[in-house]
């Protein structure tokens, strides 16, 4: 782990409740800037700002479930996300998507959204993307030609989806199944959080030779990737 804190970017995703309420309504999508208390890009704490599993390679698709966790707000600091993206470990482009839980308000509050970072996130209105504790997330990131990305996710309990397309100069370096905190300061997760059909190009996570990630929490704890199960495309992130 430690090894690739010298390669290894650490970008940012950034949720305010300000910034939710500044969606824009008829197109469903909001781009956010990012807040100062996330404002740092490359590894701040010994565990780095996420973790989960990578693999390196020049890969098309990165896809993940997952059962958006209850939390409970430690303080109005705490942000995360689960996510699944191409790139991002050891090069500058990331592009991704997944579900922000953030507790600037003192409580949680779930919101969907993609990044082609290093351009701003982009959040979904919760009016057409709903999301609470317990339901089931799959995400989907393809790269669609040599600079053309989708990116689709949806909520299965909630019954929407939504796919975006995108172009970005990037650099097909890795891809990921991942928490991050962009902040360094999880809430309290119940259970932890479990992937589940994790596939890079089509092949399971186990068989693309995944390198785990631990997440620091501000030095106060470390979210550690479990074994990958036996069906080779799940593992649950726990904090100890």
């Amino acid at each position: 782990m430690n090894s690739l804190l010298s390669s290894r970017t650490a970008r940012m995703l950034a949720v305010t409740a300000a910034a939710a309420a500044s969606i824009a309504a008829a197109a469903g999508v909001a781009t956010v800037s990012t807040p100062s208390f996330g404002s740092f890009h490359g590894q701040s704490f010994s565990g780095g700002n996420w973790g989960g599993y990578v693999s390196f390679g020049s890969f098309t698709t990165a896809t993940a479930s997952w059962t958006e966790p209850s939390v409970t707000c430690r303080s109005s600091n705490d942000l995360f996300a689960p996510w699944v993206g191409i790139d991002g470990d050891g090069s500058s482009t990331v592009e991704q998507t997944g579900v922000a839980t953030d507790c600037s308000s003192g409580r949680p509050v779930y919101q969907a959204w993609y990044e082609m970072y290093p351009a701003a996130p982009v959040y979904y209105s919760s009016s057409t993307a709903p999301v609470s504790a317990g339901d089931h997330i799959s995400a989907t990131v393809t790269r669609t030609g040599t600079n053309t990305y989708k990116l689709d996710i949806s909520d299965t309990t909630k019954g929407w989806s939504k796919t975006i397309s995108k172009s970005l100069s990037s650099q097909h370096a890795s891809a990921e199944a991942i928490i991050e905190s962009p902040t360094d300061s999880y809430p309290s997760i119940s259970g932890g959080i479990s992937f589940t059909g994790v596939k890079f190009n089509g092949q399971s996570l186990a068989s693309t030779s995944p390198e785990g990630l631990d997440a620091d929490d501000r030095g106060s704890g470390t979210f550690s990737p479990g074994a990958i199960g036996s069906d080779g495309q799940s593992f649950t992130m726990t904090r100890h």
